[in-house]
């Protein structure tokens, strides 16, 4: 049991990038650094307006990044001129989406709408071009035997949050209607066993990992999203510098267009994906293959809708849009769909290529 904790305290450390906390994005880079940043110029030839783009992940290179994986090993990012995009490991200090486009070090990175709002409010010129999780990740998992499947059945109950995750748990009451005083609010590391221990009724987590560590552990459990009770925020969004879909447009649709076929490949072959995170991008994190299969398969929920179903992966309806930015307004931060999101890009692709849709 506790082999399978101890991976999940080290994925958990992950919530730092989606968590709602104004001084996230922001607080990386400072406000006077950020518009210093953006008003720049600065062009290092590294970043990417040729071939080889730089590639900010949110996070390590397990199993999240399958659909890029895909995309190099068949190919399909070269096939479309851009080389051998790099990689690059997020999670760390320094490392933070926002902060790399903002200071030219990257081309591209994959991040979440709480994170780039602040810092576009702060006067950062970025646009969300596709969304490849539909919903985000987070939830409240409980035990089987006592399980919290709403937000309602929270009231009373000792709920475990950590401290990054302080605002999005807010936001997940304000969304339905309910304040702190309804529950009985815990502050917790990132270690459920107090879950397991009763000492808690239920943990905020993601779906696609306490779940599957506590049932692998013995612990059967029970959970509901977020995002299926009014706060549907997407997560693991692509997102560039507006003055690269001014200037290098081909370029991104080129870059979408190959990671869509890398994610259909993804979503096709779960245990395919486990295999390139565990033996090949993520060799060097000790990531059990099984584990990574299980994670594939309930990350395919959040990647697979009716919506991209019917108008392709990687896509966001206007309503989903109007959904995220009423869910923004309810963690605090006023945007317009404008400022934030352009699916122009991503609908040229797949008009252009039709066949895409599998």
């Amino acid at each position: 049991m506790s082999n399978s904790f101890s991976r999940a305290t080290f994925d958990r450390r992950s919530f730092l990038r989606y968590s709602l906390t104004a001084g996230g994005a922001v607080g990386a880079l400072g406000a006077t650094g950020l518009l210093a940043a953006c008003s720049s110029g600065s062009n290092d030839s590294g970043t990417a307006s040729s071939m080889n783009p730089k590639v900010q992940l949110s996070w390590q290179k397990n199993i999240e990044f399958a659909g890029e994986y895909w995309a190099l090993e068949n190919g399909y990012y070269e096939a479309e001129g851009l080389g051998t995009p790099e990689l690059l490991t997020g999670g760390g200090a320094g490392t933070g989406v926002e902060t790399g486009l903002t200071s030219n070090k990257v081309w591209i990175g994959m991040t979440a709408p709480q994170l780039t709002a602040p810092v576009i409010l702060q006067g950062a010129q970025l646009m969300t071009v596709a969304a490849t999780f539909q919903k985000n990740p987070f939830c409240i998992v409980s035990s089987a035997e006592n399980p919290i499947l709403s937000p309602e059945e929270m009231k009373g109950r000792k709920i475990g949050v950590q401290a990054s995750n302080e605002n999005v748990f807010a936001a997940l009451l304000t969304a339905n209607g309910m304040t702190e005083s309804d529950v009985q609010k815990i502050t917790v590391q990132y270690d459920p066993t107090p879950l397991t221990t009763g000492d808690v009724d239920g943990w905020v987590s993601y779906v696609t990992n306490e779940p599957i560590t506590l049932e692998a552990s013995g612990f059967p459990n029970a959970n509901f999203l977020f995002a299926d009770f009014n706060l549907p925020l997407v997560a693991e969004t692509l997102v560039v510098r507006q003055e690269t879909i001014d200037n290098e447009r081909d370029k991104v649709k080129a870059f979408l267009k190959a990671d869509i076929q890398g994610w259909y490949d993804a979503v096709a072959d779960p245990a395919g994906s486990a295999r390139l995170a565990v033996t090949k991008y993520g060799a060097d994190l000790g990531l059990e293959e099984e584990e990574q299969t299980k994670e594939a398969i309930a990350q395919n929920g959040l990647v697979v809708s009716p919506d991209t179903e019917a108008n392709g992966l990687l896509t966001m309806t206007d309503g989903l849009i109007e959904e995220n930015i009423i869910a923004l307004e309810k963690a605090g931060y006023s945007i317009k769909p404008e400022q934030i999101f352009d699916m122009s890009l991503i609908e040229e692709v797949y008009a252009e290529n039709p066949d895409l849709k599998r």
